[in-house]
């Protein structure tokens, strides 16, 4: 009966194994990277649909990383509390851009700014610039 063996090299052991060590915290730092590239596109989306964006500016947040149920790695970028609008009421900040983003019943056209600022592009280049950090130089 035919038999064979076959033997890695011990630097290309090393070098799995520490990638299986960190891939996780690489993952973690690149979907960090690219929310950082959509609150960017975000932040100057909002310039062109709103007149004034100081206050809602304050309430577009990135959330902190975090592991699903799933074992999938999230972070996410959204609009979180109330501010304070011209009239001195408190509004929620979600629901305002949710009604920039896609109209209002009482007829208010659309101006979206969310759904633009997703650059696939960009995004995957950022995060390819995280994992090159991370993978062993030859």
């Amino acid at each position: 009966m035919a038999k064979f063996v076959a033997e890695l090299p011990y630097e290309l052991i090393k070098e799995l194994e520490e990638l299986a060590e960190n891939s996780e915290q690489m993952c973690k730092e690149m979907t960090r990277a690219g929310a950082k590239v959509v609150h960017k596109n975000v932040v100057s989306n909002m310039k062109k649909s709103f007149k004034k964006t100081d206050n809602l500016e304050k309430c577009l947040k990135i959330t902190r990383t975090y592991k699903t149920s799933d074992d999938s790695i999230n972070t996410k970028v959204g609009f979180y509390g109330y501010f304070t609008n011209e009239n001195g009421q408190e509004v929620p900040a979600a629901l305002v851009a949710n009604a920039r983003e896609r109209g209002t019943s009482r007829g208010e056209a659309p101006k979206p700014f969310f759904r633009k600022s997703f650059k696939k592009k960009d995004i995957e280049q950022e995060m390819l610039k995280v994992q090159e950090r991370y993978l062993p130089k030859e």
